[in-house]
């Protein structure tokens, strides 16, 4: 299963924004510019995110993003679904059927295994998300990441995030 780019982005961009003082904001570009991603493209997922009730949104050139609940009431799961959309990976067609000379319907009256099997495979997936906080990923980051990556990531938070009263 391949997800989207916009997946990892938005995952290290939601990450970072657990990082914020109070109300403070991080601008779209700002967050681009770090993560080496266009700012059209990132605002984009971004807005997935803030219709997802993930992030909550400041308009105006002082504005830009924050958390719209805490860091342990968001899970992997809710940012891949928010960006990549709730339908599965795997969407039977009932190929089966087609092509050349296929029986008519009463050979198929037992499900497809093929789509039930990626369909078990695709809970065991979303469970699996589903079990990852936000801030568990920000505590293992914080616990066994390299120092440098630390500091870069505080640095940049300390140097663009917009306090608001």
């Amino acid at each position: 299963m391949k997800l989207g780019d916009g997946v990892e982005a938005a995952i290290h961009c939601t990450a970072m924004l657990a990082g914020l003082q109070g109300s403070a904001v991080l601008p779209a570009a700002a967050l681009a510019h770090h993560h080496g991603v266009s700012a059209s493209y990132l605002v984009k997922h971004l807005k997935t995110l803030v219709a997802a009730g993930i992030l909550h949104s400041h308009p105006g050139p002082a504005g830009g993003y924050r958390l719209g609940r805490p860091a342990d009431q968001i899970t992997l799961l809710d940012i891949v679904l928010a960006v990549e959309g709730p339908e599965p990976a795997f969407r039977c067609t009932e190929i089966r059927r087609r092509g050349d000379n296929p029986p008519d319907a009463t050979a198929f009256a037992k499900p497809c295994g093929i789509n039930a099997a990626m369909l078990r495979a695709e809970r065991a997936y979303r469970a699996a998300l589903s079990e990852v906080r936000l801030s568990d990923l920000i505590d293992s980051h914080m616990t066994g990441d390299d120092p440098r990556t630390i500091a870069r990531n505080c640095a940049f938070i300390d140097l663009n995030q917009r306090l608001k009263s």
